[in-house]
């Protein structure tokens, strides 16, 4: 029985790799993007002890302690809360993401030094997140209607994982006000999981990449990376955020993700 079931399964991604290769680059682009968000539904709330270690050229580091909260919305983006913890100079940081699939995402962040909420406008989603290498448009969920994508090619996964088969497959923003002009992603064939993004300005000119790896799989379904390093190649600067715990279904809501909560949020 259990060999019938894994002929049976490795029949079912033949056929769907047979459908996908029968689409346009565009459609086969979308398809995956499709097939990416579909794996990664249901979690409802999550909570994750972050590290935020900046790297300068001469590889000096600073590092920030920060707790990101995340939110499910059903037939929306995602809403998401950054709170720093340490050190003492960003202590009580805290920015406020409300992603949107056809809409402009809205975003606030709070300055405990001023006590006040700022909204970040449109216009300056492309500039540096606290410091880091990381934009604030890089916070918001990647939701598929953001994008128009094009599929380029199969091939192998890059390092520590190429041993397993990749989609490279290019997303172009439909945000005019994105500092990106298109991003490159391999997508791994078996789990739809992200292991790189290659980010390009709106010159055209390659800006970034985002190295994803240590991922672990929590409730039997969805995979997270441990360790994201943004580095960018035009400055010799890198971010890497490294995840020490995430919880799922932690029982957040609605009233933890207002910018009210901005304020009284610990």
């Amino acid at each position: 029985m259990k060999l019938i079931k894994i002929v049976f399964g490795v029949s079912l991604f033949a056929l769907a790799m047979n459908s996908l290769a029968e689409l346009s680059p565009e459609d086969r682009g979308l398809e995956i993007a499709k097939q990416a968000d579909r794996r990664d539904r249901g979690w409802k709330d999550s909570q994750a002890d972050v590290k935020m270690i900046l790297i300068n050229k001469g590889g000096d580091e600073t590092v920030r302690d920060m707790r990101m909260w995340g939110l499910e919305v059903r037939l929306d983006g995602d809403k998401s809360l950054t709170i720093f913890d340490s050190p003492r100079d960003v202590r009580g940081t805290k920015l406020l993401t409300y992603s949107h699939k056809a809409e402009d995402d809205d975003q606030w962040l709070y300055l405990p030094a001023l006590k006040r909420v700022k909204r970040i406008a449109s216009k300056n989603k492309s500039g540096p997140f606290m410091g880091s290498e990381f934009a604030f448009e890089d916070l918001s969920s990647q939701e598929v209607e953001k994008y128009t994508y094009k599929y380029l090619r199969d091939e192998a996964c890059p390092e520590p994982y190429q041993d397993i088969k990749c989609f490279v497959v290019e997303s172009y923003p439909v945000d005019e006000n994105s500092g990106y002009s298109k991003q490159v992603n391999w997508i791994d064939q078996e789990e739809y999981r992200t292991f790189l993004v290659e980010f390009y300005d709106r010159k055209d000119s390659l800006l970034k990449t985002l190295t994803a790896k240590e991922f672990k799989q929590y409730l039997n379904k969805y995979w997270r990376a441990h360790y994201s390093m943004m580095e960018n190649l035009q400055t010799g600067k890198k971010t890497l955020l490294k995840t020490d715990k995430i919880e799922f279904k932690t029982g957040l809501d609605d009233n933890d993700f207002t910018q009210n909560s901005l304020k009284r949020a610990r």
